[in-house]
């Protein structure tokens, strides 16, 4: 089953995120992959963090050459209209269907602070056009030669206030043409059970994003980024474990095993060491 069926079925989701090399050695990214060839979908992240990295769609056909079916991340943030509509049709030529379109850091909180920041199309009229084009025609109106066909995914955010304009742009994009959403990190499940509330009637499949948390370090990292709410409880468990990492995974696992009772899925993201993540789904099981 293609992830497009799938997200119409009732099957429990789990999807995960790789970020590509900054480089050309792929062996890591490779190694990574592997690990996570089982996962109904793979996110695959477009110089995430402003930070500049191999492209989306080039690691994304590497997953599809290695049998893993790829989502390939569209940023908003470093394109104009004529190359996000490229980049759509260049993806479908190579077999890649499933697109998530997000805005994209700014430039400015990742290496190159001063780049120029696009933002030609926002989110909603990326969804829109990737919807044109299946149609047969561009956004100057131009016929295509051949129509490309997408699985459209988008972002939403249940831990951002005000919760009642997330749930508005939540509905927007699914007007818009989205067919599923994947959520940035959550850790208090009754936060999101609140929000989940909010939208089940919507009958979009919606993935809570999972982080792993690997040290202290990186949980004060993730705090200071903005809508992300990490209770005390779990903070005093990272803070005083003996072994951040392993904690870290057993948070995961609980977390994922609240969200079976209820939740269409999970997608997680483990930021370099993917290989935990087939050990947070056994443990969650």
């Amino acid at each position: 089953m293609k992830f497009q069926e799938k997200i119409k079925s009732d099957k429990f989701l789990i999807t995960a995120e790789l970020f590509p090399p900054k480089g050309v050695n792929i062996c890591s990214f490779l190694r990574r992959a592997d690990c996570l060839a089982d996962l109904d979908a793979v996110n695959v992240t477009d110089n995430q963090r402003a930070s500049m990295r191999a492209g989306s769609l080039a690691m994304s056909k590497v997953l599809v050459d290695r049998g893993i079916e790829p989502i390939v991340q569209i940023t908003a943030r470093d394109k104009n209209r004529i190359a996000l509509q490229s980049e759509m049709l260049s993806a479908n030529i190579l077999g890649i269907e499933n697109i998530l379109f997000l805005s994209g850091d700014h430039p400015k909180t990742g290496e190159y602070p001063t780049a120029k920041a696009v933002y030609d199309l926002d989110t909603i009229h990326l969804i829109r056009t990737a919807r044109l084009l299946e149609t047969g025609v561009d956004l100057a109106g131009k016929k295509l030669f051949g129509n490309p066909k997408f699985c459209v995914g988008a972002v939403v955010n249940p831990s951002a206030q005000p919760s009642d304009l997330q749930t508005l742009m939540f509905e927007k994009k699914i007007k818009a043409g989205a067919e599923f959403f994947q959520t940035q990190a959550i850790f208090d499940v009754q936060q999101y059970k609140e929000f989940f509330a909010k939208i089940k009637h919507l009958k979009i499949k919606t993935l809570p994003g999972i982080i792993l948390i690997k040290s202290p370090q990186f949980m004060r990292f993730m705090q200071d980024l903005p809508g992300v709410n990490i209770p005390q409880k779990i903070q005093d468990r990272i803070n005083f474990a003996s072994n951040p990492l392993e904690e870290g995974i057993k948070i995961c696992s609980e977390i994922i095993r609240d969200l079976r009772s209820f939740a269409d899925g999970v997608h997680i993201m483990a930021i370099g060491i993917e290989e935990c993540i087939p050990k947070i789904i056994k443990n969650s099981l």
